[in-house]
């Protein structure tokens, strides 16, 4: 029997006051698939959380409950069975010379940069072994031909060296747009993409109009930010975890790109200009998503 990997991905804000474009991603091996639904489903009934969980819908009442069930979702990640990515612009680095066509599918084509390198697929292969790729995207928010054409693409990775080479497969049948309401993983990626997002544009510095202080539900989200980011820290023996950047590759022999359990992927366009008028002026701690 063939290997499979089965991968949720999700997108969130295209614009923000810094980082835009934010893509995120949650792989599974199909042995653990079972346990990992499982475990999770588990989890939001024990803490009956009986709607979609989603970041826009943490408030000052449910925050625990979405910081206990998260831990689930970091618990999966120590134990190997769950990997998350996170990919992301900055505005401060601008794309130059881009054409009509590129700027009009700027999604699909930062999201076809996310799923052929986030994971590091091409170093996920098994020798003498044909691992399948399967793929559930989070309802695509565009025409249905360029849908298409995206996941054509997608599928054309098949034919990459490197794929190739890794044995990797992803064909047609394999690609499917899901809701996420009826998938627990996604909706466990959802919080912690959302929780990205929120912090690296400032989001927790938010304050109602009129108001000297900041909303409950501002307060509520920072926490359970907070959390996720301590997860994150405990994932790499509690060091430190620059959210803004690229994250690491410490060891040169191992391929981190697919070996670690949580990684940020800082997308920076080869011919990039640099626009000052976007660098944050408050100091460095937002961009490192410090406590």
């Amino acid at each position: 029997m063939s290997r499979e990997l089965v991968i949720y991905c999700d997108e969130s804000d295209t614009s923000g006051r810094h980082f835009a474009n934010f893509y995120g991603g949650a792989l599974v091996e199909s042995p653990h698939l079972a346990e990992v639904v499982a475990r999770l489903d588990a989890s939001k009934a024990r803490l009956n959380l009986l709607a979609e969980v989603k970041w826009q819908k943490i408030t000052e009442n449910y925050a625990q409950k979405y910081i206990d069930f998260i831990d689930e979702a970091f618990a999966l990640m120590a134990e190997g069975k769950l990997k998350v990515r996170i990919m992301f612009t900055q505005n401060y680095y601008s794309a130059h010379r881009l054409t009509t066509q590129q700027r009009e599918n700027g999604f699909f084509l930062l999201y076809y940069q996310f799923v052929k390198h986030a994971f590091g697929l091409q170093f996920a292969g098994q020798p003498g072994q044909l691992t399948g790729v399967r793929i559930y995207f989070d309802k695509l928010p565009d025409t249905a031909e360029k849908c298409a054409a995206f996941k054509g693409y997608v599928c054309g990775l098949s034919k990459n060296h490197g794929f190739r080479n890794a044995g990797m497969e992803i064909r047609q049948d394999q690609l499917a747009e899901v809701d996420s309401k009826d998938h627990v993983v996604l909706q466990a990626l959802d919080v912690i993409l959302g929780a990205m997002q929120f912090r690296l544009n400032d989001k927790h510095l938010e304050k109602p109009e009129g108001s000297r202080t900041r909303g409950k539900r501002t307060v509520a989200k920072e926490r359970v930010y907070k959390h996720i980011y301590a997860g994150i820290r405990a994932l790499y023996g509690d060091k430190q975890f620059n959210i803004g950047v690229s994250t690491g590759r410490p060891d040169p022999t191992q391929h981190h790109e697919w070996n670690d359990p949580h990684r940020h992927w800082l997308f920076k366009p080869k011919d990039a200009v640099v626009k000052p008028e976007f660098a944050k002026e408050r100091n460095r701690r937002s961009s490192r998503g410090e406590a």
